[in-house]
């Protein structure tokens, strides 16, 4: 075997060996954003939430993806508006009675935004992972020509 075939196989196994782990790290990041978006999924779900009847979009339907949770959280800032005349909890006066239900309404919305950018989130990771795993097998492939067709041997001139 001459000097550059050698070279040639060690780099076609340091790009397997690349290629592995880029497919295992693209496989643990699909399957961790779908461990995340159904753990929030099912977390939503066991809440029992549906949408406001008077949502612009979903309503009556159950709280349970990134979608009802954003239009629920939009109907409960209509609502907290409604009932403070139009003012946001910061604007209100500390002795105002509606403050308790604007301040309510902030958290809740807080808790929906957290699971809509919770979904954003995994799907990214998911979507992130399944490029990895695709990148992986393309050097997987690559590593395959690297071992199977060693470079040609230098002829004279």
């Amino acid at each position: 075997m001459t000097d550059s075939a050698t070279k040639s196989r060690a780099a076609g196994s340091t790009v397997r060996l690349l290629s592995i782990l880029v497919i295992v790290a693209g496989v643990i990041m699909v399957i961790g954003g779908a461990a995340t978006w159904f753990t929030v999924q099912s977390q939503l779900a066991d809440e029992r939430i549906t949408v406001s009847a008077d949502a612009d979009w979903f309503a009556g339907e159950k709280i349970d993806g990134p979608l009802t949770a954003y239009a629920e959280a939009e109907v409960i800032e209509k609502h907290s508006l409604e009932a403070s005349g139009g003012k946001t909890y910061a604007e209100l006066d500390k002795a105002d009675p509606t403050r308790q239900t604007v301040m309510t309404g902030s958290f809740l919305r807080s808790s929906l935004f957290t699971s809509v950018v919770s979904f954003g989130i995994a799907a990214m990771v998911m979507g992130l992972g399944l490029v990895l795993a695709l990148i992986g097998y393309s050097l997987l492939s690559l590593s395959r020509q690297l071992n199977a067709h060693p470079p040609a041997a230098p002829t004279a001139s």
